[in-house]
């Protein structure tokens, strides 16, 4: 975007270079200003707004119009997010990410780490649901979703959207607590998942 050679010096005040910055904008010529040394507890804007007064009004100019470049080839190629910063890509991966399809997990874990009040030390395969159900959208959920946004529906708590969860469960889980007692367990661990 920018050559690489920037100084942050003050321009030379000869009358030949104040005649051609008068010449290219109404506004008074300013010497470059020397950027300021960013302390860290300082917010994102005030970093940002030091860098920007470094600048020259034409270079400003130059970033302008290079912003506005790169946003009207993303909208011409179909894109949906600007790829104005080198990290988007990452950004896309992260959200490709959050939108797994549901599926069945399986985790190694001790029946007191199940949160049901036993202890015991031995150990189960805990199967449980994860992912997003963006795919198994319905009518019914988009309609309720409407619906809550206009305030039709206000007091009773409804999901306007599918949710990943178990569609059958494992056998029972039988287990020996800390006492020597025996336990069953059912419906503790998930068989088959899917968007209910």
């Amino acid at each position: 975007m920018f050559n690489g050679s920037r100084k942050y010096s003050p321009l030379p005040s000869s009358p030949s270079s104040s005649r051609a910055s008068s010449s290219s904008s109404s506004l008074p010529a300013a010497p470059r200003r020397s950027p300021r040394a960013l302390q860290r507890h300082s917010s994102l804007l005030s970093q940002y707004s030091s860098l920007l007064e470094s600048y020259t009004e034409g270079e400003i100019r130059q970033l302008i119009s290079a912003l506005v470049e790169r946003y009207s080839q993303a909208m011409n190629s179909g894109g949906h997010e600007l790829p104005l910063f080198p990290r988007a890509g990452s950004r896309r991966k992260r959200a490709r990410a959050r939108h797994k399809p549901c599926a069945l997990k399986e985790l190694e874990v001790s029946v007191s780490e199940l949160g049901l009040g036993y202890e015991s030390d031995e150990t189960v395969l805990f199967r449980y649901c994860s992912g997003t159900c963006e795919a198994a959208v319905r009518s019914y959920d988009l309609s309720l979703k409407s619906m809550r946004s206009r305030r039709r529906i206000k007091k009773e708590k409804v999901r306007a959207r599918p949710c990943c969860r178990p569609l059958a469960y494992d056998d029972d889980v039988s287990f020996l607590d800390a006492y020597n007692r025996y336990y069953t367990v059912n419906e503790l661990s998930a068989k088959e998942c899917g968007c209910v």
